[in-house]
């Protein structure tokens, strides 16, 4: 196992070698700061460096994954997103432009009417979206 050295606070890490070393050099628990997040992020970093984990690491670090999930599904909640909203926040995110949509709509006036709300998407739209943005097509439907 290459070198888990980390320091948080006055403590370092040394290189624990099982699940038990693992989680007594720094035992996961709910993460209630901004401060916990990052010690415990530093701490996934640093396993992530390694080439090869062993399973008590690749255990100990989905643990830390969750853990890290959970307070960030607590803290930063992600607004459900549907249909064309989606699809303009999809377009914002790639720095996409409506021309860049022609091959699926084949007409600018229709990428235009339907970021506008004037045309609804087609199942055949949605389904080349979803091909294309590679998401299930469920996303570009409002209520799934």
């Amino acid at each position: 196992m290459q070198n888990m050295t980390n320091k948080i606070g006055n403590k370092t890490l040394g290189t624990p070698k099982t699940y038990l070393e693992l989680i007594t050099a720094f035992p996961p628990r709910k993460i209630t700061s901004e401060e916990e997040l990052a010690i415990t992020q530093n701490i996934i970093d640093s396993l992530l460096d390694q080439e090869n984990l062993t399973t008590d690491e690749r255990d100990y670090l989905h643990l830390l994954g969750l853990v890290v999930s959970e307070y960030e599904e607590e803290n930063y909640p992600v607004a459900d997103i549907y249909g064309v909203e989606l699809l303009k926040v999809l377009m914002t995110e790639l720095n996409l432009q409506p021309k860049d949509l022609m091959p699926i709509f084949a007409d600018e006036t229709i990428i235009s009417d339907i970021l506008s709300g004037e045309q609804p998407l087609t199942i055949e739209q949605i389904e080349k979206l979803s091909n294309f943005f590679h998401v299930s097509p469920s996303v570009f439907l409002k209520n799934v």
